[in-house]
């Protein structure tokens, strides 16, 4: 049994790469797509899509290359189970000195940090990718 799925979506994806391997897949679930689909958005990875019959779903993760080299140099997990990590708004980090990208859970939906900022809200920090 995964006690942080997030966090094991996060490691597979980051092995996958690492392996040089086109595509994965996750146990699906909602939270998993929202990641996924900010993932697609920031230019991360290719594509995600659910797979497969109900209630064995699975997200279909299809990572990026650029000219062989993984768009994912790698990830950090924050916000874990066993300690919550809450931000406001002024305290967002910047990634990378701006490379990388902050993913945080609001009330409004998970978003970029760049986005929460935008917005005037915070949440829980769930990772910073790069």
């Amino acid at each position: 049994m995964v006690n942080d799925p997030i966090g094991d979506m996060l490691i597979q994806i980051k092995n996958a790469a690492a392996a040089k391997r086109k595509s994965l897949d996750i146990p699906y679930s909602g939270m998993k797509y929202a990641l996924a689909t900010i993932l697609v958005k920031e230019r991360y990875i290719e594509e995600a899509k659910k797979i497969g019959d109900n209630p064995k779903y699975q997200l279909h993760v299809i990572l990026r290359y650029d000219n062989g080299n993984s768009a994912i140099t790698d990830v950090k997990r924050i916000s874990k189970p066993g300690l919550r990590w809450y931000i406001d708004k002024g305290a967002i980090p910047t990634v990378v000195g701006g490379m990388g990208t902050a993913i945080i859970s609001t009330s409004k939906g998970m978003m970029t940090g760049r986005e929460a900022k935008r917005m005037g809200i915070g949440g829980e920090l769930l990772c910073e990718v790069w």
